[in-house]
């Protein structure tokens, strides 16, 4: 069982906006280095005579440590101070570029990208962090930030390895890497000793194990799938086994006295339904989006569906896109905190929908795509802001990153699978003779785009309004003088 426990002397509150920017800063180094590499695989390809397929390592690595990081790093954070956790993760994922800079040979360059992964626990952290030492009525909107900041640092990391690669070559990718993880570091000693921590009787190294061995396995089947082909025997065998491994874990967490993950939490039915509107929304809005709308930009205007534009053009218009999500993450946060984040999840889907119509009509011009992409943009940024401050309403302030954690990992592994469904769409049905696939596939990918904010906007309005207690947040609470409380 967890419980809260108050380590030394109440500190004052630091000031939010110092303590938002050392989260935000934080979290750019979790979202940079986990697209950072995309451009850098031809180069990479050249540098070391390999394949495609063996330097696409570069990103599965990082992508198979991070999705396991997410939520065991989540937990420890929650026993032993998310503030200290985050600063070794921090430091780790510097030493990783330290190790892909300095390795001659291709494995090492993957080694140290999967060394970097232990930054996907970094998101999970500041979410914990920001509702620890931020005031209550300022926890959402501070969660909307940094979780919009996920989407921005993402899409200006093309653009940033894009430059470095150009102009210099791809080591600089993980300079710039590891000195902005460097710096992030230290400026985590603006933040507060952590004051909430779950008490557990011994650390569940088992469940960890599982649990990490059985994500990494179900992630690994999903994103090779491309490569290794569903005809392959592997490829099912590989995800088989993972799901295999997941209900081996779960029945040891659920007899273990301090799982290293708490799955009784996620069976009430708020988390279950936030966990279910998660893969749902993954599998359109970030998979199959996340995939069409760059083939659509680049493909030549010649083929039945394709603009023809350029990658630079491609990620020029990504990343303003993408600024506009940004600004509007503010407005998801206020809105949770005056009506709860059911809302937000709510605008955010019924916007997809409207995004993904608009997209079915005027996929024909760079003007009606980028009108069409605004708008879906809108809808994700309220979607990925909504979603975790849907879990921080209900849970326990000592299991906040776990369960965030939890979210985490759900939301990577499904967006694997809608990318793996899109690709399918798109390859049943191509013009005779060429590459391209016809628009018939096309609208079948909008049509599970659809299908997807359908399914999530149905289970966002099965989720049941909370009544808004007055509570205060962990810091607010440890300088209320005693048997007062710091909202009255």
């Amino acid at each position: 069982m967890s419980s809260t426990q108050t380590n030394g002397p109440a500190r004052p509150l630091r000031p939010v906006a110092v303590i938002v920017g050392v989260l935000i800063l934080a979290d750019v180094v979790s979202s940079f280095e986990s697209a950072m590499m995309l451009l850098a695989i031809p180069r990479l390809m050249a540098a070391f005579q390999a394949s495609a397929a063996d330097v696409s390592w570069v990103i599965t690595a990082f992508l198979l440590v991070a999705s396991a990081s997410a939520a065991i790093c989540g937990r420890l954070g929650d026993i032993f101070g998310r503030r200290r956790l985050l600063v070794i993760l921090l430091l780790i994922s510097a030493a990783g570029s330290v190790v892909s800079i300095a390795s001659g040979s291709l494995a090492g360059v993957i080694v140290g990208r999967a060394i970097q992964g232990v930054a996907g626990g970094i998101l999970p952290l500041c979410f914990g962090l920001a509702r620890e030492h931020l005031p209550r009525k300022k926890v959402p909107t501070a969660i909307s930030l940094v979780a919009a900041t996920a989407m921005l640092a993402a899409a200006a990391a093309n653009l940033i390895s894009g430059v470095l690669i150009d102009l210099l070559d791809w080591h600089w990718v993980f300079v710039f890497a590891a000195v902005v993880a460097a710096i992030a570091a230290a400026t985590c000693a603006l933040l507060p000793r952590s004051a909430i921590v779950a008490t557990v009787q011994r650390i569940d190294g088992v469940g960890a194990v599982l649990f990490a061995v059985a994500v990494a396995l179900v992630l690994l089947g999903i994103t090779k799938s491309a490569t290794w082909t569903w005809a392959a025997p592997r490829t099912p065998a590989t995800i088989v086994a993972g799901v295999a491994l997941l209900a081996v874990w779960a029945w040891w967490e659920l007899r273990h006295p301090s799982p290293m993950i708490n799955i009784r939490i996620f069976l009430g039915r708020r988390l279950a339904l936030t966990i279910v509107a998660t893969a749902a929304l993954a599998i359109g809005t970030q998979g199959a989006m996340g995939i069409v709308l760059p083939i659509i930009y680049q493909t030549p205007s010649a083929a039945p569906v394709g603009l023809g534009l350029t990658a630079t053009q491609t990620g020029t218009i990504a990343f303003g896109v993408t600024i506009v999500g940004f600004l509007i993450a503010p407005l998801s946060g206020r809105i949770a905190a005056r009506a709860g984040s059911r809302v937000s999840v709510v605008i955010g889907t019924v916007l997809g929908l409207a995004a993904t119509a608009a997209l079915a009509l005027l996929y024909h011009t760079v003007p009606g795509m980028i009108a069409s992409a605004v708008v879906f943009m809108l809808s994700t940024s309220f979607i990925l802001t909504g979603l975790p401050n849907l879990i921080v309403e209900v849970v326990p302030p000592e299991n906040t990153s776990e369960t965030t954690g939890i979210y985490t990992v759900a939301r990577s592994a499904f967006t694997g699978v809608g990318t793996v469904l899109a690709t399918l769409l798109l390859s049943l049905s191509v013009v005779p003779g060429t590459r391209f696939s016809t628009q018939g596939a096309f609208h079948s990918v909008f049509v599970l785009v659809g299908a997807s904010c359908a399914a999530g906007l149905l289970v966002a309005l099965l989720v049941r309004p909370i009544r808004r207690a007055v509570t205060a947040s962990p810091a607010e609470a440890a300088l209320a003088p005693e048997g007062q409380s710091p909202d009255r």
